[in-house]
């Protein structure tokens, strides 16, 4: 497998109508806050089951607000903010910075609770063949990037939050001569109609 891979976690708080809004209308502000809550802890969780090097959580807002005193994180993770500028910029910036230390680099969100330690370890052992690999999400997002260089193409000019995401970013790493692994695609939580591929772990 894959060593020195470095996972960086971006997540916003969960904090309630901060967080999964798009959910408040079906759920509510409050339950979706706890959802919100739940699919946060799990993806911290999955990252550190995977053994597969430091985890960063990369978190907006800053650390310096109140909320991130109350959460109980785990002391292994690396806190970082992620800072000004669009996804892209906020993603670019973690990456070169990350892989000016470690060997590989693995982007994960909180909203996907299928993208599990058994996935991480995968996408870390594609790694070992692989230039980047991609776990997609059956929006047209990506749910995990990973990749052994920069380059700030994969982050430069995508119509984020579009179902363009996944296609345009392996567009870019074919055209960086990449070679590029594709795992299953998996499904994230951000509709209503997301809600059916909820783990029944994560329900309640």
């Amino acid at each position: 497998m894959q060593t020195n891979v470095h996972i960086i976690i971006f997540a916003k708080a969960p904090l309630a109508g901060f967080a999964k809004t798009r959910l408040i209308p079906v759920l509510g502000e409050a339950e979706t806050a706890k959802l919100a809550r739940r699919l946060f802890f799990h993806a911290i969780e999955q990252a550190l089951t995977a053994q597969l090097g430091r985890v960063e959580l990369c978190v907006t807002p800053s650390l310096d607000q109140a909320c991130w005193q109350t959460l109980d994180l785990p002391a292994s993770l690396i806190l970082t903010e992620q800072g000004p500028g669009d996804l892209g910029q906020r993603m670019a910036r973690a990456s070169e910075r990350a892989l000016q230390e470690h060997q590989a680099v693995l982007l994960m969100g909180t909203d996907c609770p299928s993208l599990n330690a058994d996935v991480l370890k995968q996408a870390a052992n594609s790694l070992i063949q692989h230039d980047a690999c991609m776990t997609p999400v059956s929006d047209g997002g990506y749910a995990l990037l990973g990749f052994t260089a920069y380059d700030q193409s994969l982050f430069c000019e995508i119509p984020w939050s579009t179902a363009e995401v996944a296609r345009l970013t392996l567009e870019r790493c074919r055209q960086l001569g990449w070679q590029v692994e594709t795992l299953p695609v998996l499904h994230d939580i951000d509709e209503a109609d997301d809600l059916q591929y909820l783990p029944e772990d994560i329900k309640n």
